[in-house]
């Protein structure tokens, strides 16, 4: 890995870092639960569950293709990104319209800020489609968790989150026995360089990072990010509903303040959103860049 890719690792490595500010702000709000309303009853206050991952079933009930709310999500998200790119694509010009030039700087940010940058222009440009389906693909499942109706992201349960590692980890298995076929397993296995006696502790960690770890990480790391967003954002958003409506006197002032919370993180999610995407990505170019590195 090369030195320009740290400050977005570390970037990765930020967002999947604990939320302790959240839970201590549910922590706090359990403490105001107990208020009396104006009717002189008490409120109780209800957070977030992860029930809420699990919805009831909508359509094709007790059948292999069984869909609930999130699978429906999904298959809006892919709908949605081919026609976005079938009516930015259909009839090109020389001058781009707005359409087709916001497909052409997506499509740009995927080749120049990624591929190209990190596995040239050969490379580059023959793991491209692979690169540009992860990034939008990962992007629209994560920002549904902000669209009004949906809610929730369609990476919020692991089942996508996981197919995605292993497409990303099958494609770096086959760039490098294709480029190295006879020295691939072996060189990641036993590095060159290293006396032989220490190969019975080098070997067993690098089996385990390179080839178990790599998978697990990218599939945790997206799919915790989203858990995480949409907790929080229910957590600031039931916290206000709970204060306006459930909660009088002064008490309920305090749903002014979730309510800003609730705004401000709802940009945030944006952000994360696009970064997760981001760095699903990179990660997948910089697993692919290993794997084509010529000491294999």
């Amino acid at each position: 890995m090369d030195r320009s890719t740290s400050p977005q690792l570390f970037v990765a490595a930020y967002l999947y870092a604990p939320n302790l500010e959240t839970a201590l702000f549910y922590h706090a709000l359990t403490l105001f639960a107990p208020l009396a309303t104006e009717d002189g009853s008490s409120g109780e206050f209800v957070g977030p569950s992860i029930g809420e991952f699990f919805p009831e079933t909508l359509f094709f009930a007790g059948t292999p293709f069984e869909m609930n709310r999130i699978m429906v999500i999904r298959v809006i998200v892919v709908l949605a990104l081919i026609a976005f790119f079938w009516l930015g694509t259909r009839r090109m010009k020389i001058v781009p319209g707005r359409h087709q030039t916001l497909v052409e700087m997506g499509l740009g940010l995927v080749r120049n800020g990624i591929a190209e940058d990190l596995l040239g222009k050969k490379d580059g440009t023959r793991f491209l489609p692979l690169l540009t389906t992860i990034f939008f693909l990962v992007l629209g499942m994560n920002i549904t968790g902000i669209v009004p109706a949906m809610n929730i992201a369609g990476t919020s349960l692991i089942g996508l989150p996981m197919l995605l590692a292993i497409i990303s980890y099958l494609a770096f298995i086959y760039a490098g026995v294709k480029k190295h076929p006879a020295a691939f397993f072996r060189n990641a296995l036993f590095p060159p360089g290293v006396p032989w006696p220490l190969y019975i502790i080098v070997t067993p960690i690098e089996f385990v990072s390179t080839f178990v770890l790599r998978p697990i990480t990218l599939t945790l790391r997206l799919l915790m990010n989203m858990i995480v967003g949409h907790l929080l954002l229910v957590l600031f958003f039931l916290a206000t509903s709970f204060f306006f409506f459930e909660v009088g006197g002064v008490t309920s002032l305090f749903g002014i303040g979730t309510l800003a919370f609730g705004f401000v993180f709802t940009l945030f999610e944006i952000l994360v959103a696009v970064l997760q995407a981001y760095v699903f990505t990179l990660l997948t170019a910089v697993y692919l860049q290993l794997a084509l590195a010529d000491e294999h």
